[in-house]
């Protein structure tokens, strides 16, 4: 039987059709760095105290500076403290200014903020002082609404199609990251993220899935890591969007309503045809090789599609598969480490932005503009290198880069900066071969199953990022020691995965590792009647 990989020659490898498909995959990752990062930029933190209103019942004409001096504590450096006032009592004016209050308590009836400082998470529910870990908590939520989507989007789209899991995440993101600039109390914000993370998961593994399942076998990286590069444009959006618009409100919708506009893949997006023939639906399957064909102005020899059979040898695959068979699980354990590692680092660094000491704006957009060339290079890099040397170099630069940051004095906010902008750029590129790498070494049935417990690991460190940075309130150097680390172990693991440069996507969960395309249909020379094409088939045929 013939391999899918020549109906995808006889098409065009990364045709007109292929670029479109690559394009509608892509738009919605415009708004996720929206969805992943943007509450960094709806809590910076402002200046606080303890609202002490009560004194005024007795001192209506104080001045504001006099209200603060009777009812604040200094800390060691003179300034107000942010989380504690003196403790109310039943004396007169006179009394209070002369003797002075000395009982402290925290904070009872709320925080005062700056009067222009337009609303923000942190302002409208008291993110500070003894609340302040909801922000990290709130991001943990999120990861694991992404480490949820991977569990349930990924294997259901290796029974249901990429196509519907695709269309439903869109649904869900757009109903409830829009809902969540409504919500009247934080908790329910986060019980939205938590769904909107889901949501963010079943697009990335089934763009995934779709970018890969289309294209030939030289086009591959090149599909996938187009598609990032849209991410990294929206990384550079955040940046802008985020100074522009400070009221949270208005930014989560600014942020978040566009994907609304994307109703019409309803009637747009293919079906992958692969996923089709493994399914046994191959008139499906041959009217979406036909169209893509006529798209992409080209012919597809009718002897050729003749051959294309359901696969009676192969059968729906489970996540069981990945662990029965050695050369699976060892792939799965080490690629889920790799991921893992990826996420640690990469959300490590995106999530300290607010703590390298410049500013937040200029440091994000350093941020976004580093990733679009990472992103871009990892194109040429897997082509040059191959996939194993390129995923073990890259984590093991992005975890040293972490380490050389512990040893970075905190006077020196520049040289942290640069670090961390270094690290983000081989951790990006990191992240990018990762998704390559996976969907190349897990056969097709159990792609989207591999493809998504990789991502469960990459969202379990997401959780467990926020929290490592709470560590840093011991020790500055904790958290950056964790994210260096990891990626040094999971770099050196990588050297013991099979190389995929140049090989034929496994279909079914019996082939030992990927196989290397035949030159003969690598390298032919194709008629515009197809003739040429299919004498080429039928001598690989014979020699088969």
């Amino acid at each position: 039987m013939t391999e899918f990989g020549d109906f995808i020659s006889a098409l065009g490898e990364f045709g007109l059709y292929q670029k479109l498909l690559v394009l509608f995959l892509s738009l919605p990752l415009l708004l996720n760095p929206f969805q992943m990062i943007g509450q960094v930029f709806m809590l910076v933190d402002v200046p606080h105290h303890c609202n002490t209103s009560w004194i005024r019942a007795i001192g209506p004409n104080l001045t504001e500076e006099e209200q603060l001096n009777l009812t604040l504590p200094r800390d060691a450096n003179g300034e107000y403290e942010q989380c504690s006032m003196y403790s109310p009592v039943d004396w007169d004016l006179s009394s209070i200014m002369e003797y002075g209050l000395n009982a402290t308590e925290k904070c009872s009836s709320g925080w005062v903020y700056p009067s222009a400082q337009p609303p923000s998470l942190l302002t409208e529910f008291d993110l500070v002082c003894d609340r302040k870990d909801l922000n990290d908590i709130s991001e943990s939520i999120y990861m694991l609404g992404l480490l949820l989507g991977a569990i349930i989007f990924g294997p259901l789209s290796d029974r249901i199609g990429r196509r519907p899991i695709f269309l439903i995440s869109i649904l869900l993101q757009c109903l409830f990251a829009v809902g969540a600039a409504f919500v009247p109390h934080f908790y329910v914000y986060m019980a939205f993220r938590c769904v909107v993370g889901a949501s963010v998961s079943g697009i990335l593994i089934t763009t995934l899935a779709l970018a890969t399942e289309w294209v030939g076998v030289s086009s591959r990286p090149k599909a996938v890591l187009i598609s990032h590069c849209f991410v990294a444009v929206g990384q550079m959006l955040l940046a802008g969007l985020s100074y522009g618009i400070r009221n949270w409100r208005l930014l989560e919708i600014a942020g978040s309503a566009p994907m609304f506009a994307l109703f019409f893949y309803i009637w747009v997006l293919p079906e992958s045809a692969r996923w089709l023939v493994t399914k046994g639906r191959i008139e499906e399957a041959k009217k979406l090789l036909q169209k893509a064909a006529s798209i992409n102005k080209r012919t597809i020899p009718p002897g050729l599609l003749e051959q294309l059979k359901p696969e009676t040898q192969t059968k729906s695959g489970s996540t069981l598969d990945l662990f029965r068979k050695k050369h699976l699980w060892k792939l799965t354990l080490i690629m889920s480490c790799a991921w893992f590692s990826d996420s640690l680092v990469y959300y490590g660094l995106s999530l300290s932005v607010t703590s390298f000491g410049l500013d937040i704006y200029l440091t994000q957009l350093a941020f976004g503009a580093v990733e679009l060339p990472a992103r871009f290079c990892c194109i040429f890099l897997l082509q040059w290198f191959g996939r194993k040397k390129t995923q073990a170099a890259l984590l093991l630069l992005s975890g040293l880069m972490c380490l050389t940051i512990t040893g970075i004095p905190e006077d020196q906010p520049v040289a942290t900066t640069v670090l961390a902008i270094i690290g983000k750029f081989t951790a990006t590129a990191s992240f990018s071969t990762s998704y390559v790498y996976a969907a190349e070494l897990f056969p097709t049935v159990i792609r989207q199953t591999g493809v998504g417990l990789c991502s469960m690991s990459a969202r379990v460190a997401g959780i467990m990022a926020p929290l490592i940075r709470l560590l840093g309130q011991y020790h500055r150097a904790i958290p950056m020691a964790i994210f260096g680390s990891a990626p040094v172990v999971g770099g050196l693991l990588c050297f013991l995965l099979p190389e995929t440069r140049g090989t034929e996507l496994v279909d079914n969960t019996g082939t030992a590792a990927p196989q290397r395309r035949p030159e003969i249909l690598s390298k032919r020379d194709t008629t515009e009647d197809g003739v040429d094409l299919e004498k080429d088939v039928h001598r690989c045929s014979e020699s088969k």
